[in-house]
């Protein structure tokens, strides 16, 4: 009778990561926020990722190390939940072109500022040295909505790229101390962009160019667990780059006739864009040790290759219109955090963490399409050991974006050109509340 109602929890749970994944594959402006998140509703969140692939307490190591499921016996299942706020809001500077107007294009993050997240994780042992796993989550994405009048509208107006990821894992004991894993990683992705177009003639509205894809792209996850003695281990994750060739037709709307002429002329009023993005190749290296009874302290270091990104940003120049396309340069980045955890009583544990990521693209060229950079993150958070098959948490997190600039130098809005975008995002700033839920059977 037990185990039948494990089995049930177990599906009801099931049922309920499936949905979730459903939603963040659907919920468009829902994700939001920079591109590559360590954030998907876990213990994660509490220790602004520090041990992330060391740590192997529970089944989201299938998504963080998968080498770390060989550390977990029987059948474990957890399903991960948060919801982000964001302040993201643009200043506008002198050396703007006034015929822009004033709009600062509004909260663009999400739903005005909020956006939910989370991810489903299940690790089963089919020996005690062979395990295999699967994870559901999306860490992958940027979505941002700005006001129809927005000072930079002819740059970007509204920007979708979602991943979302499905992945297959296994991981087997190789000796006593060392554990090897790998997973699949198929992500299902999704890309919108939405960009005004100047029509130069004065009264006339601002017409559009949508472009809109979806994708799936393949990749790989090898994973490395060396327990050098019962209280600390080592973790090493090389994650390879995923390829996301987007491709859409120029869906334009609004024109007057003569910018739809002129284009026609130019080859672009029916052009297929190629939007090849590659989802960046990384490497993690994690540490934890055990101090005592009460105290354990983690960290990490990784790299994340963005200078393969290849994003691009979507425009028209009314005026001499040569290309849809521009290219936006990034740069590779590294990330470091630390953490602890302190055991309060037997049932009860708070986590705390820092970290730092560098940033991957260079003031003032920062682009209106992803308004973010460096960051540093702060992390804490509460897990609560309810009995042996049942332990759940909460965890928060700050993660400070700094101020931003941007000096984006275009032709007259009078004679059909972008104009120039001079400004910054002051005082980025994005909190991520978390719940997690984990059962063993």
């Amino acid at each position: 009778m037990i185990a039948s109602r494990s089995v049930a929890r177990a599906k009801r749970a099931a049922l309920a990561g499936s949905a979730l994944l459903i939603g963040t594959l659907g919920g468009g402006e829902a994700i939001a926020g920079g591109f590559l998140f360590y954030e998907f509703g876990t213990e994660d969140v509490g220790f602004a990722s520090a041990g992330y692939a060391a740590r192997a307490d529970s089944a989201a190591t299938v998504f963080t190390n998968p080498a770390g499921m060989t550390r977990l016996d029987g059948d474990h299942l957890e399903l991960g939940t948060q919801l982000l706020y964001s302040n993201l809001k643009f200043s506008t500077a002198a050396g703007t072109s006034p015929a822009l107007g004033g709009d600062n294009g509004g909260n663009a993050v999400g739903m005005s500022g909020w956006a939910p997240g989370g991810g489903f994780f299940y690790s089963h042992s089919i020996s005690p040295d062979l395990k295999i796993g699967f994870a559901a989550t999306g860490n992958f994405g940027a979505a941002l909505n700005y006001n129809d009048n927005w000072v930079g509208r002819y740059y970007a107006q509204q920007v979708t790229l979602l991943g979302a990821s499905l992945l297959p894992s296994i991981a087997y004991r190789v000796t006593d101390k060392l554990s090897l894993g790998a997973s699949v990683n198929a992500m299902y992705s999704y890309l919108k962009d939405v960009t005004a177009v100047n029509n130069i003639l004065p009264g006339l509205p601002d017409g559009k160019l949508k472009l809109s894809d979806t994708k799936w792209g393949w990749g790989g996850v090898l994973g490395l667990l060396y327990e050098v003695t019962p209280d600390t281990r080592f973790g090493l994750t090389y994650s390879s780059q995923i390829k996301l060739n987007f491709s859409a037709p120029a869906q334009f709307s609004g024109l007057g006739p003569g910018l739809t002429a002129l284009l026609g002329a130019k080859g672009l009023l029916n052009a297929q864009v190629d939007l090849g993005l590659t989802v960046p190749q990384q490497v993690m290296g994690s540490v934890f040790h055990t101090v005592n009874d009460r105290w354990a302290v983690m960290g990490d270091i990784g790299w994340q290759q963005w200078s393969k990104f290849g994003q691009v940003q979507v425009g028209v120049d009314s005026s001499n219109p040569t290309s849809l396309t521009t290219s936006v340069p990034f740069k590779d980045t590294w990330h470091a955090a630390l953490g602890a955890q302190y055991r309060v009583t037997e049932p009860w544990r708070l986590n705390f963490g820092v970290a730092y990521d560098s940033a991957f693209q260079s003031n003032p060229i920062l682009s209106p399409i992803l308004p973010a950079n460096a960051a540093w993150r702060f992390g804490a958070g509460a897990q609560d050991q309810v009995s042996k098959s049942f332990n759940w948490g909460v965890a928060a997190e700050y993660v400070s974006g700094g101020s931003l600039d941007v000096n984006a130098q275009g032709a007259n809005p009078a004679i059909g050109g972008r104009g120039s975008l001079v400004g910054s995002y002051n005082d980025i700033g994005t909190f991520f509340l978390s719940a997690n839920f984990n059962w063993k059977f």
